[in-house]
């Protein structure tokens, strides 16, 4: 029969998103170059670019939604999609391991840098207590990669109100850790700018701080779905990559925590020690 679908693939109507997203992009890069560089209405720019990417991301992945209820995510689809999200986390790991990278540079080759006097941390640098608010923001991720553990073991049983306990559990503890850091930051020893040891510590925690932020958007979002009665013990995969996402952030937590805060600080005043 001609036009009868003799495959398992999804073939996708023509979209705006991929060309409304990508000029939105362009848009926001310009906006935020204009900006650093004081060029009039640059901030304008900026955020009207963000508001196209913002809306791209939301048409796009609600057109996504409307697909797996419509039933077109067979199941060679969802392990596409499954391959999409591991890509996209592994590209993440080499991310953050560029922040790894650029602080293990600093930290065991000190002597190359002047400014740093030869030691690490440098001289006259005061570090947060590691067992302090750090140890607690650690048990508080770990706690949470237990109760989204909690809520994809609930849906896989069909306990849909399981399943929106374990959300509600793992979005609360995701919104205690980033007020706790923001408390941390505020009373920070040491600035971002002046030395690599503040610029490094900031840009490797505050990114991840911002990973946790997204990952609680991500969860919330499933949150919402869950009570519109989205996912199905067989089809949950916007949960699952969600779950995924979260539990990439717990272990770029433990390595952060174990590497920067404990090792990085060895041996250095702690403030308020």
């Amino acid at each position: 029969m001609a036009g009868a679908k003799n495959h398992d693939y999804h073939i996708l109507p023509p979209s705006p998103w991929p060309f409304v997203g990508s000029m939105s992009a362009l848009v926001m890069a310009s906006g935020g170059i204009m900006w650093m560089h004081s060029v009039a209405f640059g901030g304008f720019v900026f955020f009207a670019g963000l508001i196209g990417v913002l809306g791209t991301m939301f048409g796009w992945w609600s057109d996504v939604i409307r697909e797996a209820n419509h039933g077109d995510h067979t199941p060679v689809v969802s392990l596409h999609l499954r391959y999409g999200m591991i890509l996209f986390i592994a590209s993440e790991v080499m991310f953050f391991v560029g922040w790894f990278w650029a602080f293990f540079d600093f930290s065991l080759f000190p002597s190359t840098v002047d400014a740093v006097g030869g030691t690490w941390p440098p001289k006259g640098i005061e570090v947060i207590d590691p067992f302090a608010f750090p140890l607690l923001n650690t048990m508080i991720l770990l706690c949470s990669g237990t109760t989204v553990t909690w809520a994809h073991h609930a849906i896989l049983h069909g306990d849909r109100e399981g399943f929106k306990k374990g959300l509600w559990a793992t979005i609360g503890l995701g919104v205690l850790f980033s007020c706790i850091q923001a408390y941390e930051y505020v009373h920070a020893p040491f600035a971002f700018k002046g030395l690599n040891y503040g610029a490094s510590f900031f840009m490797a925690t505050g990114f991840h701080g911002f990973h946790v932020l997204i990952g609680t958007i991500f969860l919330a979002v499933c949150l919402v779905r869950a009570y519109k009665g989205d996912f199905t013990p067989k089809q949950h995969f916007g949960f699952e990559a969600a779950a995924w996402y979260w539990h990439f952030v717990d272990v770029v937590w433990l390595f952060l925590f174990i590497t920067i805060y404990v090792w990085g600080g060895w041996g250095a005043p702690i403030h308020g020690g």
